[in-house]
C-alpha cells in the first residue's frame, strides 16, 4: 500500500497537511508524536524483568 507512494504524492500530502494545520501547529504535532514514540520505546526498554525466585 505505502510502497506505491512516490515523492510527488508524499509532497502533496505534506502540503495539504501544512494548509490544514499551519506551520506552527504542524511542528507541535510532530514534536508531540516524536516524544510519544520516544517515551513508548523507553518504557518498553525499561520494563522490569520478571524475577524468578526458587521456592
Amino acid at each position: 500500500m505505502f510502497g506505491e507512494l512516490g515523492v510527488p504524492e508524499v509532497l502533496f500530502i505534506l502540503g495539504i497537511a501544512l494548509l490544514i494545520f499551519g506551520p506552527k501547529k504542524l511542528g507541535d504535532l510532530g514534536k508531540g508524536l516524536g516524544e510519544g514514540v520516544r517515551g513508548f520505546k523507553s518504557a518498553l526498554r525499561d520494563e522490569p524483568k520478571k524475577e524468578e525466585t526458587k521456592a
